[in-house]
């Protein structure tokens, strides 16, 4: 599998379900980013069991994304006809309502196969990745189909990344926004374990 750790995020143009259910038939992923802090994550199907989950626990938080400046984007390999629908589809029923993140359709597969988390060439696994405002990835995580991710972790690697862009100092284990970061020298890591050691 390859790691897009450090890379540029593949660009993409596609169709894509908009948070006011218009259809944008060519969805720009670069542009849509311009300037901004992204997460786009991969999922397998619409109208499936953890999917909705995910994408509801995505939309719950999408104000925190959003003061972070960070736009969130969902893919899968389904239609934009079948986003749709299923946005269309009341929660109560197993739908994911009116959420307010772009839904981009991958019918062709070739965006989860640029961002390799295409398995057995049928559908996407839960990968998430993180990428700066330059359209570099700085954070990547791939789930296995059963196992749903954790938003709150996401939200807390965008902290930290723009923490370490503002003040020019590395987050240790356990980071959380507010918390000391670490210089990246040998004196640096010394003074945080004597004063954080205890803690991690």
């Amino acid at each position: 599998m390859a790691v897009l750790v450090g890379k540029a995020a593949p660009d993409f143009v596609a169709p894509a379900v908009m948070p006011d259910n218009s259809i944008n038939e060519k969805f720009q992923f670069s542009q849509h980013i311009k300037g901004k802090y992204a997460v786009l994550f991969f999922y397998p199907l619409d109208f499936t069991f953890v999917c909705p989950s995910e994408i509801l626990a995505f939309n719950h938080r999408l104000n925190e994304f959003k003061s972070r400046n960070t736009e969130v984007i969902a893919c899968s390999v389904d239609s934009h006809f079948t986003h749709l629908a299923w946005k269309n589809t009341p929660e109560e029923k197993g739908g994911i309502g009116h959420i307010q993140l772009p839904m981009v359709a991958d019918l062709s597969k070739s965006i989860a196969r640029n961002y390799d988390v295409l398995i057995n060439d049928e559908v996407a696994l839960r990968g998430s990745f993180l990428i700066d405002r330059e359209g570099i990835v700085r954070h990547e995580v791939v789930n296995d189909l059963p196992l749903g991710r954790n938003i709150d972790e996401m939200i807390r690697m965008v902290d930290a990344l723009q923490f370490s862009e503002e003040h020019g100092e590395v987050c240790p284990a356990q980071w959380q926004k507010g918390k000391a970061g670490m210089k990246p020298t040998s004196e640096g890591v010394a003074d945080f374990l004597a004063h954080h050691g205890k803690e991690l």
